[in-house]
């Protein structure tokens, strides 16, 4: 297609904003519609973790979420301040070492430490536990952070959003649409169903993390990503609901357990926020990029919604204005993720 390729995407959370800022990168000229009246107001995504960690959440997904994942590694510092590159620290208590053997079997490119390295990493967590595993090249970002950095990165390159505005597919304007509605475009696609994930955000002044803890449980799978001002995101529910309300007493109460069981100081910790959301996911649990006409949708990206979203962008562009061309240098960088 010309250069000047009129395309409406729908969708302002992570996936329509990381395809809208692709399309403009290549020249499209570009309009976002969403529903809500700010950016993040009824996306999912505004709940999410921002861990960009491909070969932790290999554990229990796909070898092609690793793959994926690479490209991530690269296009979000490139498009956005604030991603954060020290590793993900993984560990368990004593008694769940088996769980941290399990994860290790399953996952790759970690150093195996004691209970000294996991102290060096973090020092809050000294004497805690005697062994860890950490992933030295993932990385994190906060989601509400990136999600504005995005907003003002599609308006630098002329790109603009319409807020209030419902919309469907078939019936946006331009040359190309590209739905990326998540759980609100579920009548185009009958496997898609819902998963809710429900968060809290505390702050302390008594822990200092520098990167994601993920504490392994064989019920409670458990992680806590640090952020500015003594804010921590706790998380990691997987509920195979589509019911929009509220966390859940039994939730919340799982997720203060598991913080507390990382770290005491966790107990007297300011609540600052809670939050639950429903997140699109296909049966296998992988994204589809999938043209149909005029219209390209972008879904089910399920808990990965940060870690895929940029390979998902790239592949929607590509379905629109046709694949781009790799520098060596681009390829460089994909091989070295």
């Amino acid at each position: 297609m010309a250069a000047q390729t009129r395309v409406t995407v729908l969708g302002a959370g992570v996936a329509g904003l990381t395809t809208a800022v692709e399309l403009a990168e290549r020249g499209a000229n570009v309009t976002v519609l969403e529903r809500g009246s700010r950016v993040g107001e009824h996306a999912c995504s505004w709940s999410a973790g921002g861990m960009l960690a491909p070969w932790c959440e290999r554990e229990s997904a796909e070898e092609a979420v690793i793959e994926g994942g690479g490209v991530a590694l690269n296009w979000w510092p490139s498009h956005v301040d604030g991603v954060v590159r020290q590793g993900t620290l993984v560990v368990a208590p004593a008694r769940d070492n088996a769980e941290l053997a399990r994860f290790a079997r399953r996952t790759s490119r970690f150093e195996a430490l004691d209970g000294e390295g996991v102290a060096a990493l973090e020092p809050d967590l000294a004497g805690r536990f005697r062994s860890g595993l950490f992933f030295p090249d993932e990385a994190h970002l906060d989601p509400r952070a990136a999600l504005a950095g995005l907003e003002s990165r599609l308006a630098a390159l002329g790109g603009h959003i319409r807020f209030g505005v419902e919309a469907e597919a078939d019936s946006a304007e331009g040359d190309a649409v590209v739905d990326c509605r998540g759980f609100a475009a579920r009548a185009e696609f009958p496997d898609l169903r819902g998963v809710r994930g429900e968060m809290l955000v505390v702050r302390t002044r008594e822990i200092a993390f520098q990167r994601p803890v993920r504490l392994l449980h064989p019920r409670i799978p458990f992680y806590v990503v640090p952020r500015a001002d003594g804010l921590f995101m706790l998380g990691a529910t997987m509920i195979e609901s589509a019911e929009r309300r509220g966390p859940v007493v039994r939730s919340v109460v799982d997720l203060l357990n598991a913080a507390y069981a990382l770290h005491p100081a966790f107990g007297e910790a300011e609540i600052v926020e809670t939050r639950a959301d429903v997140r699109p996911a296909f049966p296998d649990n992988l994204p589809r990029v999938d043209t149909r006409g005029r219209v390209t949708y972008v879904n089910g990206l399920y808990r990965h919604g940060f870690l895929l979203s940029p390979a998902c962008a790239r592949a929607a562009a590509d379905a629109v204005l046709g694949p781009k061309e790799m520098s060596h240098e681009a390829d460089r960088e994909r091989r070295r993720a």
